[in-house]
């Protein structure tokens, strides 16, 4: 009988059959393969690792669980005790000086073993350090005994037949080990001695701490993905066939490639893309992705991810359908943000996805649940080569470790597009700056795409890579001017506002009003919409916030789209909103109404009217900013929400060209002025020390291997927020969880009753622990959202706040 048969890596679950040590360890040296063959030549780490990084990562990937021979793991596996209390991958560590001879390759190979689910020191005492790093030769032989001796020799003998086999570094397997307890105690304990000092006691250089936590990436991710027998995509959906693809879909709108779709095509490098709304900005950047996969293929032998970022989740969701539908394949695309399996449930129920009903005909939302955890699941794996999301799904990486590092190996020999630039603050734009000086030093290539990036932030981004960028800019296409601008000395919640906006809809337009705060948005939707619903019915006039559920949002926007879509019917009607409508819909009104804000927003909020450039110049009406203070800040903001320089920048533009048809090319020279104004050089310094902190703390992983967990939540306050469900809806809730099979499916279902919250507003809430979920107290309406929570009198929310 195999020996080796006696030992598990994994235990039995549902569905799922105890797994043999020896099958387990095959299958992540194989998704190390798979790994090398996906992310190509890491010239940054090769140098570092003695041009062995890929034999290095395939060694740790053979023996990272080595060291679960011992009864009480095994036990545990079994079922016979609960919990076994050591570490399995420091014993793993005592096998490595028998199966690797080179010293130096011997500490990479040690460190990523150890290191494949603890940090070696941390402020938590969880580490190894902390665990092990007073133990001597006895205590460390007490605490791992017993292990069976012929089960280990024989497992270091089927470690050297395996690797050799696959023509790996090690001592070569001619003869049988007689591996004794003795020896693997011994090895077990000077090695983890040797990588404790190597990473502990002094800061690393650059090049090896980036090395170290590459490598670390690697062997986490292998094993991960052959924990979950999951695949990695093998290849690249742009590639040579993007450019007919291209053509196919601009002929199929009547439309051909333009000059500067071609120009950005051709270059090789990094871009800075500047073209007007319509003009195709998505194909250009597509066709530059193209060019850069291609390229890397060629140069690393790997298969380049291509990254296309954007600030906001709704606006993710669209250019995913729209990638999809490009491309004509739906699992080519790959949605990395916070509520990607949202997203993937919505496309799980529609009709046309497959012949799983209920009773009553409708699809079955259950087996659509399991199904889009399941495609979350493989997008969380890093299944898919191009992607739609957030840069912040990217920026984690910076917190390294066996949770994250895998996204920085992940990132490397990438492509990366970063749409909507201007969009972020001088904090997270920073960061974004500072990550991609890490992804141009990882081999990747970066494009920005604007219509309207001011200069400023164009340099920033140049000045930051080390390498050229091209800056390709769209020539004078002949579009028409879309937007007639006027300006208003009064508020937008003015009786005379109301009044001129009360006109607009009785003469049968399409009228779009965009609040700052929830507040007004809700005040004017209120005085609003009783005489558009009585003239045209209650699909008529609609509110869009962030503060409706989940499920409610959705319904919202699917009958927006339905009623204002861009290439839909035109039919008379209101939408109040606030900012969440200025990149999230492709909708097309007949005019504007807003409250003055900052330039950037108010060209996104322009660029819902007159959209597509069919009809004459639109108006788009601005009206004066109110100043107010904010809780616990100084200065004054435009309704509370906006700091007032930008905004008064902004608004004495504007008044300047009051009556006066306006265009992309005035509103970059708009935006030159006010980012050369006092305001926009501190914010260009604002956002350059965010950058060099970021990089400073975060990116020269000077100690690769110490637990950087007690930064997650500032990753959480300043990217994600929080969310709650209100109190009338526990009882739904929790039958939600239970509708669909397996936890996560039914936590996706729940989903629905959750609403947004910023991440402060926790203090608002109370958390359920079973349900691991935050509760509300407040008053909701599907149609007009969450209008306040009470609490304490210190504690309550009011739906003007900032939120």
């Amino acid at each position: 009988m195999d020996p080796m048969t006696a030992f598990l890596a994994k235990s039995a679950r549902k569905k799922r059959p105890a797994e043999l040590l020896t099958g387990h360890l095959s299958d992540t040296l194989a998704a190390t393969g798979e790994l090398r063959r996906r992310v190509g030549r890491l010239e940054v780490a090769e140098a570092v690792v003695g041009g062995h990084f890929w034999a290095t990562t395939a060694l740790a990937a053979l023996a990272h669980d080595a060291g679960k021979l011992p009864d009480g793991f095994q036990d545990m596996l079994r079922g016979k005790t609960r919990s076994w209390g050591e570490r399995h991958e420091v014993l793993s560590l005592g096998f490595l000086p028998h199966l690797v001879g080179n010293p130096d390759l011997l500490i990479w190979v040690a460190s990523a073993v150890a290191t494949h689910h603890r940090p070696l020191t941390s402020e938590a005492g969880h580490d190894l350090h902390t665990l092990y790093g007073l133990s001597d030769l006895d205590e460390i032989r007490d605490r791992f005994t017993p292990v069976p001796e012929a089960g280990a020799a024989a497992l270091l003998d089927w470690l050297r037949t395996t690797a050799a086999a696959e023509g790996l570094p090690v001592h070569p397997p001619a003869a049988p080990s007689n591996l004794t307890l003795t020896t693997l105690f011994q090895s077990t304990h000077q090695v983890l001695g040797q990588v404790l000092d190597h990473w502990s006691l002094t800061p690393t250089g650059p090049d090896e701490g980036l090395a170290a936590v590459l490598l670390q990436g690697a062997v986490t991710l292998a094993d991960h993905l052959s924990s979950a027998h999951q695949q990695l995509a093998t290849t690249q959906p742009l590639d040579a066939s993007t450019r007919p693809l291209v053509d196919k879909h601009l002929a199929q709108r009547g439309a051909a490639v333009r000059p500067h779709q071609i120009a950005a095509g051709d270059v090789d490098g990094h871009l800075l893309l500047r073209a007007p709304t319509g003009s195709g900005k998505t194909e250009a950047a597509l066709l530059w992705a193209a060019t850069q996969a291609i390229n890397l293929t060629e140069r690393t032998g790997g298969v380049p991810r291509v990254f296309y970022t954007l600030p906001y989740l709704a606006s993710i969701n669209a250019m995913a359908t729209r990638l999809q539908q490009l491309l004509d394949d739906e699992r080519a695309i790959g949605v990395a943000h916070s509520r990607a399996a949202s997203y993937h449930l919505a496309r799980a129920i529609t009709p046309e996805d497959g012949s799983d009903h209920d009773a009553d005909g409708t699809p079955c939302r259950a087996d659509a649940a399991a199904k889009a955890v399941s495609r979350a699941a493989a997008t969380k794996l890093f299944y898919e080569t191009l992607r739609v999301g957030t840069p912040y799904q990217l920026l984690r990486a910076a917190l390294a470790g066996p949770a994250h590092s895998g996204i920085l190996v992940d990132a490397a020999n990438s492509v990366f597009v970063l749409d909507e630039l201007h969009a972020y603050d001088a904090q997270r734009l920073g960061y974004i700056l500072a990550s991609a000086r890490l992804w141009e030093r990882l081999g990747g290539k970066i494009a920005v795409l604007s219509a309207t990036l001011p200069s400023a932030l164009a340099t920033l981004f140049t000045d930051t890579l080390t390498h050229t960028t091209t800056t390709v800019h769209s020539p004078d296409l002949g579009l028409p001017a879309r937007h007639w601008l006027s300006t208003r000395d009064h508020h937008l919640t003015d009786p005379q506002a109301i009044d001129e906006i009360r006109q607009r809809l009785h003469n049968g337009d399409c009228v779009l009003v965009v609040a700052n705060n929830v507040a007004h948005a809700l005040d004017l939707y209120d005085q609003l919409a009783p005489q558009v619903t009585e003239r045209h019915g209650p699909e008529a006039a609609l509110l869009l916030h962030s503060r409706f559920k989940r499920g409610d949002r959705s319904s919202i926007e699917e009958t927006i789209s339905n009623r204002f879509g861009t290439h839909t019917q035109r039919r008379p009607g209101l939408l109040v909103a606030t900012q969440v409508v200025e990149v999230s819909l492709d909708v097309d009104f007949d005019v504007l109404f807003t409250a003055a804000a900052p330039l950037e927003a108010l060209l996104q909020r322009f660029g819902r009217v007159n959209r597509i450039a069919a009809r004459p110049p639109a108006d788009v009406i601005v009206h004066a900013p109110a100043w107010t203070t904010r809780r616990g800040t100084n200065g004054q903001y435009a309704d509370g929400i906006y700091p007032r320089d930008p905004v008064e920048a902004g608004w004495n533009i504007l008044t300047t060209h009051h009556g006066h048809t306006i265009d992309e090319a005035d509103a970059t020279r708009w935006l030159d002025t006010i980012y050369t104004s006092a305001w926009g050089t501190q914010r260009r310094s604002d956002v350059l020390q965010h950058r060099d902190a970021f990089e400073r703390a975060f990116l020269r992983f000077d100690y690769p291997y110490d637990d950087r967990d007690r930064l997650t939540e500032q990753f959480d306050k300043l990217f994600d927020g929080t969310e709650a469900i209100l109190a009338t809806d526990q009882e739904a809730y929790e039958a939600a969880l239970t509708e669909a099979p397996g936890t996560a499916s039914g936590r996706l279902l729940a989903d629905e009753y959750l609403i947004p919250m910023p991440h402060w507003a926790g203090r608002l809430t109370t958390y359920e622990k079973q349900l691991k979920v935050r509760i509300i107290h407040g008053d909701y309406t599907p149609d007009r959202g969450l209008l306040g929570v009470r609490g304490r009198p210190q504690q309550t929310y009011q739906p003007g706040e900032v939120l």
